[in-house]
């Protein structure tokens, strides 16, 4: 009997380890208390995968979380101007930057969270990862 791999879409959304997308790579799954919204464990603890690869790994999510920000901004366009419409005529403007500046703020932490998995899944392919079986 061989196991199947994971869907790789699901496993990101549940923030699994990108390496045996079963471990949880975050120490608490809820998003509260803020303080500890980013705790890792060193290890996967179902397969051993590193969490940082390097000193400084996670530096690069900030683009990432800038991307998923300035995508969800472009999101929030369409639909505001699909349902409520825009004009530089009156305020609808203003009422969509605040909409969306909203948005973006109450989902930040989900934002944060979801971009370090998604910069660890570019650079750990599934069953392919650094873990302590090829470390020894």
């Amino acid at each position: 009997m061989s196991a199947e791999k994971p869907a790789m879409l699901p496993s990101m959304l549940k923030m699994k380890c990108p390496n045996c997308r079963k471990g949880h790579m975050f120490t608490n799954k809820s998003i509260f208390p803020l303080g500890k919204l980013l705790d890792m464990p060193e290890r996967c603890p179902v397969c051993g995968q590193k969490m940082e690869l390097e000193v400084g790994f996670y530096y690069g999510t900030g683009y990432v979380s800038y991307a998923l920000s300035v995508g969800l901004f472009f999101f929030n366009l369409i639909w505001y101007w699909g349902l409520i419409g825009l004009s530089y005529k009156d305020n609808s403007i203003f009422y969509y930057l605040i909409t969306s500046v909203t948005i973006v703020l109450l989902l930040q932490p989900w934002l944060m969270r979801i971009s370090r998995v998604l910069y660890l899944y570019m650079f750990v392919k599934y069953g392919k990862g650094n873990t302590m079986k090829s470390e020894e």
